[in-house]
């Protein structure tokens, strides 16, 4: 459990740390979650990107390049995965 909750840690840090559209940090809170949940629910970095992509855009009406949320995406699969390895 403990494991789980550092993982997600990990990723809200680096999701609070992305200021995408540039609206300063501390104003995506909400996307953050939903992209937390996201990880959990898609293990491809193209349709997790996608998903980063339309999360963001329903929110600000503003579109994150494709480019940008596949980066974001590897990185949070990256986290999500490597802590599925050390069991």
């Amino acid at each position: 459990m403990t494991m789980q909750r550092d993982v997600n840690l990990q990723i809200m840090y680096l999701l609070e740390n992305w200021d995408p559209l540039g609206h300063g940090l501390g104003s995506y809170e909400t996307e953050a979650v939903d992209v937390l949940q996201a990880v959990y629910q898609i293990d491809d970095p193209e349709k997790l990107a996608t998903k980063i992509q339309l999360i963001y855009e329903f929110s600000f009406e503003q579109l994150i390049p494709l480019a940008d949320c596949r980066k974001m995406a590897e990185k949070l699969l990256l986290i999500k995965n490597d802590s599925t390895c050390e069991l």
